[in-house]
């Protein structure tokens, strides 16, 4: 009796039985779960953005809309939407570039590469503005000489878009960088074998391959970009229509008391951070379906 009890339960896949143990909790487990989950989610993440929307539309779209032909206003999105433009695709570039070679190769200070890719997530944004600061501004290290030069990159839109590029720059990385080691190089070195250049072999069999990953780190990078406030406010010098982005400047307006304008600006951050997750859930769902699709091929080639 008892060699049989072992034998069956050695018969039962271990998936199958975490699944079964899973799925067998009481009616009331599983509803009070959901419940906590859908209350947290309300509190901290649909009534917040509710207030915003109520706040923003409170005087009517006439209202809304107005809030939007301050000049201050559109410089700030101007600004917002250049340092984004400028920072995503240096750091698209950079980090298809890092995620290939950590992915692709073995080299001294691989370890050591990953650790300064990951460091903007350990430092501070704060910090990371402090850094600039000391190094472009007034009293900085080559302060002195960017001043003999008529350079400004301090209280200038060269300061913002630098801190919007350090504090952006590990996301397209590190996105790609699991993607690439887990695809192996056997297509590529056949693709070699045949002939093809290494341009050829990047655009024709890597790129096709990492394109939905590399969609999902460019729209978090940016993301980032057109949020962030800590680096970006430091270097800033909070100067009205020329140093301000849009968290900057809705910050001014909240504390000038001009509520239905902050909140008509914090809107459209919203309404951009909304599309951002509709892309990012797109891409996240290409990027599963390749990997399953990936992963059937491999089995059905090694039957």
């Amino acid at each position: 009796m008892a060699g049989s009890i072992s034998s069956t339960i050695r018969s039962v896949p271990a998936s199958g039985f975490v699944a079964s143990k899973a799925t067998s909790e009481p009616a009331i487990v599983r509803w009070l779960l959901i419940a906590t989950a859908v209350l947290f989610l309300g509190v901290f993440l649909f009534l917040p953005l509710a207030v915003v929307f109520f706040t923003a539309f409170h005087k009517g779209v006439a209202g809304y809309l107005r809030a939007f032909q301050d000049p201050d206003t559109l410089a700030a999105i101007r600004l917002t939407l250049l340092a984004a433009g400028i920072a995503v695709p240096l750091n698209m570039v950079f980090g298809v570039a890092a995620a290939w070679a950590i992915g692709k190769f073995e080299f001294v200070g691989k370890s050591l590469l990953i650790t300064l890719i990951d460091l903007p997530f350990s430092v501070s944004p704060v910090v990371s503005g402090l850094i600039y600061v000391l190094l472009f501004g007034l009293q900085g290290l080559l302060g002195p000489w960017l001043i003999a030069h008529g350079i400004r990159i301090i209280f200038a839109v060269p300061g913002i878009v630098l801190a919007t590029i350090f504090v952006t720059f590990p996301f397209v990385a590190r996105e790609l960088l699991p993607m690439i080691q887990a695809q192996g190089n056997d297509e590529e070195e056949a693709a070699l074998t045949l002939g093809a250049s290494g341009w050829q072999t990047f655009f024709k069999v890597t790129l096709p391959n990492i394109k939905w990953a590399l969609l999902y780190g460019v729209i978090l990078c940016n993301a980032r970009a057109m949020g962030e406030f800590g680096a970006v406010s430091v270097v800033s010098g909070h100067i009205r229509g020329l140093t301000d982005t849009m968290p900057l400047h809705i910050e001014i307006l909240y504390n000038d008391y001009q509520f239905v304008s902050a909140f008509s600006v914090a809107s459209l951050l919203a309404l951009l951070a909304l599309l951002t997750l509709v892309v990012k859930s797109v891409g996240e769902w290409q990027s599963r379906r390749q990997l399953a699709d990936q992963a059937a091929g491999e089995a059905k080639e090694s039957q």
